[in-house]
């Protein structure tokens, strides 16, 4: 069984938001922290989960890469078939935690997908693109991105060929992370509260 991190609404919930981290911090990193703890504050039971890499390295203290995407992917089916309550179901997460959410959203059940911060590519690598099965995403899929993303800046998603399903919102000077500069009068919460509510629009539209 898969060990989950929940953080639940104080009164009826509206629907079950599965989270997972991106490549390189952990479930409980300040900036999943956050997320879980505002869209809880909105209505939602936020589950969050790791990679069996990020179990691994929890457990032992040791380093180590997410390994092989099947064993990503098949994690998160698994996590999706964990799943029995009777809420509409969401998926989605942090950088490659939401893009392995978003290739695996044909699975039976789930409403929408939401990626906070999407790996449209390599930094410094435009031309390997990552965005093949976002040409024909099967259900609503939201992207919370930073206008100075390196892994995808406004120019170069406004070039590519998305599905109807997928809609953006830009963070206003935000970086992969969404952190703005300081002289660019944006500050980290107020963009972090502006994810928090574009989140919580999404699923409330949606359910």
């Amino acid at each position: 069984m898969t060990k989950f991190l929940i953080n639940r609404p104080k009164t009826g919930a509206l629907a079950q938001f599965v989270m997972a981290h991106g490549a390189g911090a952990p479930m409980d990193h300040p900036f999943m922290n956050t997320i879980a703890e505002g869209l809880a504050q909105n209505g939602l039971v936020v589950s969050r989960f790791e990679f069996p890499y990020m179990a691994k390295r929890r457990a032992t203290g040791k380093g180590g890469g997410p390994g092989s995407p099947k064993v990503l992917l098949q994690t998160w089916r698994d996590v999706i078939n964990e799943y029995k309550g009777d809420l509409p179901l969401f998926i989605g997460g942090k950088s490659m935690g939401g893009r392995i959410a978003s290739m695996v959203a044909d699975e039976p059940g789930i409403s929408g997908v939401v990626c906070l911060g999407y790996p449209f590519h390599p930094p410094g690598k435009p031309e390997k693109l990552r965005t093949e099965h976002l040409r024909t995403m099967p259900v609503p899929m939201l992207v919370i991105q930073g206008e100075r993303d390196p892994f995808g800046n406004p120019e170069e998603v406004a070039g590519y060929d998305l599905a109807d399903t997928v809609e953006l919102v830009w963070v206003p000077d935000g970086d992969h992370s969404l952190k703005p500069r300081k002289k660019s009068g944006h500050t980290e919460e107020g963009n972090l509260a502006l994810a928090i509510t574009s989140i919580s629009d999404f699923i409330v539209r949606l359910v």
